[in-house]
């Protein structure tokens, strides 16, 4: 809030002011004075399948937010990277022409798109940050379709047909928590899931709600003997990360088996069979919603910061961290 005084006309002097013609005027910036974010908020879960065509896919995207935002959603979160199939199922150059910078048309497009619903609108896109970097970048817009900000995903995978780090340069922007029209939100995505850290950060810049849009799937050939405790422990981590830091938790994963085919350009093999599973969780880890593992669905769900605080003062984590002992978390291992 400033504090300004009208100056009498007569005095070219700023701190003059004739007896009894002082004037004063309280003068409200719209960075001073944010709006009041709600006790209670809607959030949707785009939960969706992808195709070889991005352009379908885009469209397909915007028409899942569309129900959600119909459907009460405030703020709306799609899946990781969800304008194409999966496409890190093989190391191929050419693959680097999908990535665009940020601001770009896919960006115009969300925020358009975010602005005529009125909605908060978390999403995931292959930046091209300059030639020969590209991150794989989370963004994120407010009601009025600002562009509040971007999370680059910090921790990289290299595993068999998630071989991410020949696409992506691990980010370097740290972790992020942004004010929203719904209140502060943070973001990460998939493999970040399941570094304690990453939440840990995030929550402690005031997050009360953190996102993790994901691309998650099972080997074709391990499902049978190792699908369900896979699945078990993703589920289980994030979770934790709920409780651990009292905040809400929300999963979006993509689904259906997928050889990363882009315009008709498939990666061989069986593929990855990717198991939805979104889910909503509170900050006492119960998951209050929660998609199949074969179906597009949107999940709706209730953020409640009353409920939120009141966990937070039952299970006081934060306040008994004993910050002046963990110094060495820093390192890699401790010899």
């Amino acid at each position: 809030m400033k504090l300004c005084a009208l100056r009498d006309k007569r005095s070219s002097d700023p701190c003059f002011f004739p007896t009894l013609k002082i004037r004063l005027l309280f003068c409200f910036s719209t960075e001073e004075m944010l709006p009041e974010a709600p006790e209670k908020y809607r959030v949707g879960l785009v939960q969706m399948s992808a195709t070889g065509d991005p352009e379908h896919n885009l469209q397909h995207a915007v028409e899942w937010v569309r129900k959600a935002a119909a459907q009460g959603a405030q703020i709306v979160c799609l899946p990781e990277l969800f304008q194409t199939q999966y496409f890190c199922q093989r190391e191929d150059a050419a693959l680097f022409d999908l990535a665009e910078s940020i601001p770009g048309p896919t960006t115009a497009k969300l925020s358009d798109l975010a602005k005529q619903l009125n909605i908060v609108l978390v999403a995931s896109l292959f930046e091209k940050r300059t030639r020969g970097v590209y991150h794989n970048t989370a963004v994120m817009f407010d009601k009025d379709g600002t562009l509040l900000g971007l999370y680059r995903k910090m921790h990289i995978p290299d595993d068999p047909l998630y071989y991410e780090k020949f696409y992506f340069t691990p980010g370097d922007l740290g972790f992020k928590a942004f004010d929203t029209g719904v209140g502060r939100v943070g973001t990460l995505v998939c493999w970040d899931q399941w570094y304690p850290e990453g939440a840990r950060l995030t929550a402690l810049q005031g997050a009360n709600l953190i996102f993790y849009p994901t691309a998650i799937g099972w080997h074709p050939a391990e499902k049978a003997e190792f699908g369900v405790d896979q699945h078990d422990a993703w589920k289980t981590i994030q979770r934790a990360h709920a409780i651990a830091n009292g905040v809400y938790v929300a999963v979006v994963n993509r689904v259906g088996k997928e050889n990363g085919d882009i315009r008709g350009n498939a990666a061989p093999g069986a593929g990855l069979e990717f198991w939805g599973g979104s889910f909503l969780c509170d900050s006492f880890g119960r998951v209050l919603a929660e998609a199949s593992h074969d179906r597009e669905e949107i999940l709706i769900g209730e953020i409640d910061l009353k409920a939120l605080e009141n966990t937070r003062r039952n299970w006081p984590f934060l306040r008994d961290r004993r910050i002046d002992s963990y110094g060495s978390i820093t390192k890699r291992l401790i010899d």
